[in-house]
């Protein structure tokens, strides 16, 4: 049997270059695209394995790497403007793998979650530097394509990870669910060497703010504590309430800092570009939605239908499957057009999906007729959506900001994600699982997609704007 490195060579080598490069760094951020969700359809494996350990404490596998990652993929992108794109690209790849190994070989829910924290930073160190390298591998008219399909791929990552996790899981175990990075991250480090050329944008300082990275990672983390433990006996709701209202206090608090700090872990001027501002609060909305999509997809197919892992991530992979021709045909309509109108056509798409689910779906299993128009929904949407606020977020900006202006962008989504995880495990983890506990979910779901919508309205890439500028 031919190897994975043997299988998928030849095929890069016939590429052009420009997309030699795209293909690789896609590959390694399907990988770390897929950590981020993979877990979903892991979760209740996982728990069982650690019978000591609660929903609640195993929740902090998933949100310690969305939070680590969102703090830290900021400077990750300033380190590889200053040190090398490719050099920094193939560092975290290393660390990825290697932090995925020791994911799949721990032994408590404790060195689980470290694990996955040192799997954020290399995640986090290979995300930024993939992104500068494509922009860079393509010449500005055909940005907005590269983007559209760079979107895609991320975006059917996310889709397609509890799909995947649950087959790998139901076959090997859940720590398959880890193991599986390695062979994927040698291929990539192995092929970088020949096809990626090193890419730098120099800078006179480093923004490696201590104080910035803290503010947010406590913040972030004492929110998704506030909400995960929201029914414990363990704490007041008084004390939980206090505890989030510290978090959103300890998050504005940046804000300040960064005006006195000669040197903060991003700035603020970025957000007097307006698409950036609204692109970003978008990112927000849509993260929490997406996160609990998928992750309440699991518990309605296992709790009420009583599907089986494999069974219920296969389920699901209608709408994964709409990501990609979605959002390749939406990056060339927004070159034509710009993001607006795929924005919200998509997020209001995504609402409707949101209703067929609290509506259609009953007690008796009925998949072709109340299952699939809904998953379709939602992959268009999906597609429409994720790739779009990408795109649109480093759209303007000046090249020395690529790598920042996206990490911003993706670590807004990835608190999003956190929020969304926390809020489903608060919901919905309980012994026994009604319908009625999933009108919540998705009454919430429909309500941040129509907010999405209303975000996205000041949102403005219209080609013209492009043309202007360049004038």
């Amino acid at each position: 049997m031919k190897s994975t490195a043997q299988t998928y060579a030849p095929i890069v080598k016939k590429m052009p270059t420009s997309w030699r490069v795209f293909a690789i760094a896609s590959i390694a951020i399907f990988m770390a695209s897929l950590d981020t969700t993979i877990l979903y359809a892991g979760f209740d494996n996982i728990l069982r394995s650690f019978p000591s350990s609660s929903a609640a404490n195993l929740s902090w596998a998933m949100s310690a790497y969305s939070i680590v990652y969102a703090a830290m993929l900021i400077p990750a992108g300033g380190l590889a403007d200053k040190y090398g794109r490719k050099k920094i690209f193939m560092l975290g790849t290393m660390l990825f793998i290697t932090a995925s190994f020791a994911c799949g070989a721990s032994h408590s829910v404790f060195w689980l979650i470290v694990a996955r924290v040192f799997q954020s930073i290399g995640a986090c160190l290979l995300t930024p530097a993939a992104l500068a390298l494509v922009l860079e591998a393509f010449p500005r008219e055909k940005r907005m394509v590269a983007m559209g399909a760079w979107g895609a791929v991320g975006a059917l990552a996310a889709a397609l990870g509890p799909g995947i996790g649950s087959f790998i899981i139901d076959v090997g175990g859940w720590e398959w669910a880890f193991f599986i990075n390695i062979p994927i991250g040698l291929f990539c480090i192995w092929q970088s060497f020949t096809i990626l050329h090193e890419s730098v944008q120099p800078r006179e300082k480093m923004r490696f703010d201590i104080v910035g990275m803290l503010q947010l990672i406590l913040g972030v983390g004492a929110i998704a504590f506030g909400i995960v433990e929201m029914k414990s006996a363990n704490w007041s709701q008084f004390e939980l309430t206090s505890i989030i209202i510290l978090g959103l206090i300890l998050i504005l608090s940046y804000i300040p800092w960064a005006k006195i700090n000669p040197e903060p872990l991003f700035d603020l001027s970025l957000f007097k570009n307006k698409t950036f501002l609204f692109a970003n609060l978008a990112g927000i909305s849509f993260g929490i939605a997406f996160s609990i999509m998928f992750f309440s997809f699991f518990f309605w197919m296992k709790s009420i239908w009583h599907y089986s892992l494999t069974m219920a991530g296969a389920a699901i992979m209608p709408g994964p499957l709409m990501v990609v021709p979605t959002a390749i045909l939406s990056g060339k309509i927004a070159s034509k057009i710009g993001h607006r109108p795929l924005l919200i056509a998509g997020s209001i798409t995504y609402a409707l999906s949101g209703l067929w689910y609290l509506l259609i779906p009953d007690q008796s299993p009925d998949y072709l007729t109340e299952w699939i128009p809904g998953m379709l929904l939602s992959g268009i949407s999906v597609g429409l959506v994720m790739p779009s606020l990408s795109a649109a977020a480093v759209f303007g900006l000046p090249a020395k900001d690529y790598a920042v202006g996206s990490a911003i962008n993706n670590a807004v989504r990835q608190i999003g994600a956190v929020i969304g995880v926390s809020i489903t495990v608060l919901l919905l983890t309980k012994s026994s699982l009604q319908i009625a506990d999933f009108k919540p979910i998705y009454s919430i779901h429909i309500v941040l997609a129509l907010i999405t919508a209303l975000l996205c309205i000041p949102i403005n890439t219209h080609p013209h704007k492009l043309l202007v500028k360049d004038k």
